[in-house]
Formats: structure tokens, C-alpha cells, sequence
């Protein structure tokens, strides 16, 4: 069964409210979607999001690489999968919001062609998860608001965006904590934006306030390996790599020299699903637990690493999968259920999606067969 055609497209979400970190403030969820269409009519589909302050990808670039990446994998078989993966990940460097849309589609239709769902074809079983939500950067009256609605609305775990000034952010973790209470899980994210002195000196003073935290995400700027193997020396709290691990190599190298004591897998950040599987082996393998996260992208693609982590349920433990929930009504129709703290996988073949409302599509790739 060979790729027939395959179209590129466009599509923006409004956010429900604005998505502050320390390094961006985002209003607007713009996906971009791959629709794979084979030579029997079965489509697979893919999504990204261009996230420039973290993988360098804008939306213009992105949509570059599929369309050439979309030029050499027209007429190929979509059961020659070591070809086709070849293809993606060697036919352009780094790229990986791109190749990650690409990925997804060609896994859709890979489990389709078994007639099972994604996290069966990968080898999982669990379809149910609870993730966790993210606290915009704000001041902190509705950081302290933005927690409360989300602990009404059934979240036990709530990412608290930091990273400007340690002194307030103090300030912020504290109010948080004592309005939301001791069974709700909080964790930190930085964003980069601390020293790794800053950070163990924030990190002590939490705790003689007392005041708990399940971990403290990317503190410290992306290339500073020792930076984070500073701090995870001199705290308790468990340090967990983002942006420092984009790739296998980068997870093998934080965990080879101790640095982190866990990785969050994003699939736009590593380049796709095959990726994220290979850096849940290499946690396996360190013995290290993972958490599974995500970008501002849309269903498609969070539904995909919901999929993937079910894979390898054994060291994913933390979900991170929020994006479509902070978004308004999703333009998907089929896949995962995204319903409040809960995911809910779906059991038809493939990803589950029937369609895509709304897309505007930029690019058809001619049907004609080519000379190879």
C-alpha cells in the first residue's frame, strides 16, 4: 500500500486564557496538520505547533520541511517503515516539530493497518491517564485563582510557571500552597530562567518554609549539563530535564553523568514518536522515571504522546498532556477525549481521527507517480 498524496495544513485554537512562561506569552494554539492519504483512501494524520523559544521552529520552516520531506516519501510503501523513518529523520537536519507531525501520521497509519488503537500497536495497555495542568506565569492573585479553578475543575497536580525573580516566585509557590492545600502535587518549572546558585538557594528555601514540591523543572539554560548536576547535588528535590533533553543522545549524556533525576519527552522537542520511544528506553535502562509533555499543540499530537506513554507505562509515570484543555472547542473529530484532569484513548484503529474541522490546507502534494 503506497502514500498516494499528502497535504499540508493550517488551523488556529484560541487559548482560554493567555499561556505565560519565562520565556513567551502565547494567546494562540497554531497547529499544523499533516494529512497522509495512501493509495487505498486510508488517511493518517499528524500535527505540530511552531514553538520558536524552544526547538527554534517557526511556522514557515516547518511547513518547508513536510513539503520536503512530503516530496521524497510520495509513492513509497507504507510497510517499509525503517525506509520511511530513514527518510524523515536524515532527509532534513533538525527540524523535529516537523518531523514529529510526520511521524504521527505515518504511526496512525501504521496501527490502522493492524486494525488496532496506536498504544496497542506500540505495546501498551493502559487508556486512561490523569494529567496534570499548567499555572500560567502572573501575578501572583491569579496564579493563586488560575490554582484554585483547576483543583475545582478535578486536577491534582498543578505545574507552577516560574522563573523571573526567585524572591517573588517564593512568593508565588507559598501563596499557592496554602490556598490549594497538602494533597494537591505541585511542581516547578523555570523555564531557564535561574542560575544554578539562584536555584539552590530558591530550592533551600522552600524547604525551610516547609513547603513541598514534587520537583523543580529546567532551572537552569539548556546547554548547562552541569548547572542541573549542581543543583541535583545539593538538594533533596528531584531535578527534571526539559529543554536540556531534546534527544536519545542528550537524555544518555544528563543521565551518564547524573546531572537529572528524571526527563520530560516531549515528541515535537525529540523529533517524533520513535524518539520518545528510545528515551523511555534509555530512562529504563538508568533506571530513571520520565514524564510525558507536551507543547501548545492540539489533539492530534497530545493524543499521540497520551499513546506513546502508554507504551511504556513503566517509566512514564507523569502526564504533562495539557494543551488541548487550555484551548477552546477542539476542531478534531475522534481520537482521544480530553475531559477535564482526564484522558481517555480511543479504541478505533489508529489515532481514532475521523477529521479535522476548519484546517486551512496550503499544500497538495501532486498524485503523480514518480520516477525512482
Amino acid at each position: 500500500m503506497k502514500i498516494r498524496n499528502i497535504e499540508i495544513g493550517t488551523i488556529e485554537i484560541p487559548l482560554l486564557t493567555p499561556f505565560r512562561t519565562a520565556l513567551r506569552t502565547v494567546d494562540l494554539l497554531e497547529g499544523i496538520i499533516v494529512r497522509v492519504v495512501t493509495e487505498s483512501g486510508m488517511v493518517g494524520y499528524g500535527e505540530t505547533a511552531p514553538t520558536e523559544a524552544i526547538t527554534g521552529d517557526r511556522k514557515h520552516g516547518i511547513i518547508t520541511a513536510l513539503e520536503i520531506l512530503s516530496d521524497c516519501m510520495i509513492g513509497e510503501s507504507i510497510g517499509n517503515q525503517e525506509r520511511l523513518l530513514t527518510i524523515i529523520h536524515q532527509t532534513v537536519e533538525k527540524n523535529f516539530s516537523a518531523k514529529s507531525a510526520m511521524e504521527i501520521a505515518l504511526y496512525d497509519l501504521w496501527a490502522q493497518a493492524e486494525g488496532v488503537p496506536l498504544y496497542r500497536y506500540l505495546g501498551g495497555e493502559a487508556d486512561r491517564f490523569h494529567t496534570g495542568i499548567t499555572i500560567s506565569l502572573n501575578p501572583v492573585e491569579t496564579m493563586v485563582a488560575d490554582a484554585l479553578k483547576a483543583v475545582k475543575n478535578g486536577f491534582e497536580s498543578l505545574k507552577i510557571k516560574l522563573g523571573e525573580a526567585p524572591a517573588e516566585d517564593i512568593g508565588r509557590v507559598e501563596a499557592i500552597a496554602a490556598a490549594v492545600g497538602k494533597q494537591i502535587g505541585l511542581k516547578l518549572d523555570a523555564n531557564q530562567g535561574w542560575s544554578p546558585k539562584e536555584t539552590v538557594a530558591f530550592l533551600a528555601e522552600l524547604e525551610q518554609r516547609e513547603l513541598r514540591v514534587q520537583l523543580i523543572e529546567q532551572p537552569v539554560r539548556r546547554a548547562d549539563f552541569e548547572g542541573l548536576k549542581y543543583i541535583k547535588e545539593r538538594s533533596t528535590i528531584p531535578v527534571l530535564a526539559d529543554e536540556s533533553a531534546f534527544s536519545p543522545e542528550d537524555a544518555r549524556a544528563l543521565l551518564a553523568r547524573q546531572a537529572v533525576d528524571m526527563i520530560n519527552i516531549k515528541l515535537d522537542k525529540c523529533g517524533g514518536i520513535s524518539k520518545a520511544l528510545e528515551i523511555a528506553d534509555i530512562c529504563r535502562e538508568y533506571d530513571t522515571v520520565c514524564m510525558i509533555g507536551c507543547m501548545l499543540e492540539g489533539a492530534i499530537s497530545v493524543g499521540a504522546a497520551a499513546h506513546m506513554a502508554s507504551a511504556r507505562a513503566e517509566t512514564v509515570i507523569l502526564y504533562d498532556l495539557d494543551a488541548p484543555i487550555l484551548c477552546g472547542d477542539s476542531p478534531v473529530r475522534g481520537g482521544a477525549y480530553f475531559g477535564g484532569a482526564e484522558i481517555h484513548l480511543s479504541e478505533k484503529p489508529g489515532l481514532g481521527i475521523e477529521c479535522v474541522d476548519g484546517v486551512e490546507w496550503h499544500r497538495k502534494i501532486s498524485t503523480k507517480k514518480r520516477v525512482r
